[in-house]
């Protein structure tokens, strides 16, 4: 007899042929119409990059799905992984934000939030090192640092462009480089945090998110995954403050820069410190 969590899981959505169609269709459904509304940002047409996001989320998959059994056996290759995770989050949340060689510091506001968290929950036992649980948990606050990086970085960078006189007006009064550009750039960066505030207020009335479901289908009473979905839209919340707050600073002390074209008599803003 299959278990009832099995055979729940199965009814949600069986992996089957039919799903293979479905999202096949979506997919190309999305692209298609990201390239008829002519979506597009810089340059990128998110037309090619949502096909591609599309297949690339299916080989990772595939591929953590083969590998996560033995992964999670070696306490070595658990922690490598988790490395990998927070690699590749740096790398995505950086070049999001800028082309230059200055992406490689959105690796600091990835970690600043997320891995501070992942230590407190493994040294007060909350989360054990040696098993499947820390993926997952490492996933959502290194996923939520990045979303948060990259939505606050690329805020605040376009309105220091499109404000560059208020930045030189604020120096002209007295302010220093970092002042000048925190005034501009702060309510623009602190916008990253409406989605991860909206999503904490709604849950349970408009949402009910994958680590409540997840635990539900897996066998846990109501109470203990709705104890676990709290505790992960808190820790998220946590994560994102610090690494919207930390990518805000390195945009206002110049570290994190875009190149702008300037009008003529105008200063490139931001500019590294020293340049």
């Amino acid at each position: 007899m299959i278990p009832a969590p099995v055979q729940s899981a199965s009814s949600l959505l069986p992996v089957d042929r039919t799903l293979g169609v479905v999202l096949v269709v979506l997919l190309v459904a999305a692209a298609g119409i990201a390239a008829y509304a002519r979506l597009a940002d810089e340059g990128e047409r998110y037309s090619r990059g949502i096909a591609l996001a599309g297949v690339r989320a299916a080989v990772q998959l595939a591929a953590v799905s083969a590998l996560i059994g033995w992964v999670v056996r070696h306490q070595a290759a658990l922690l490598a992984f988790v490395a990998l995770m927070y690699g590749v989050a740096s790398r995505t949340a950086g070049r999001r934000i800028t082309r230059n060689a200055t992406w490689r510091w959105a690796a600091v506001p990835v970690g600043a939030g997320a891995l501070p968290v992942v230590a407190l929950l493994v040294l007060t036992g909350l989360l054990p090192i040696d098993g499947i649980a820390l993926i997952p948990v490492a996933g959502i606050l290194i996923g939520g640092g990045l979303t948060a990086t990259v939505l606050g970085g690329r805020r605040a960078l376009e309105e220091l462009a499109g404000r560059a006189g208020e930045v030189e007006a604020a120096m002209a009064l007295g302010f220093t480089d970092r002042e000048a550009r925190m005034e501009i750039a702060r309510p623009a960066a602190s916008g990253a945090l409406v989605p991860g505030l909206d999503q904490t207020r709604t849950v349970g009335l408009v949402t009910l998110p994958g680590a409540f479901v997840g635990m539900l289908l897996g066998g846990a009473s109501p109470v203990t995954a709705g104890a676990v979905q709290l505790f992960v839209l808190i820790a998220l919340l946590a994560v994102q403050a610090v690494s919207v707050a930390v990518v805000l600073e390195l945009v206002a002390r110049g570290l994190i820069t875009r190149a702008v074209p300037a009008p003529a008599g105008a200063v490139d803003l931001p500019a590294a410190e020293g340049e």
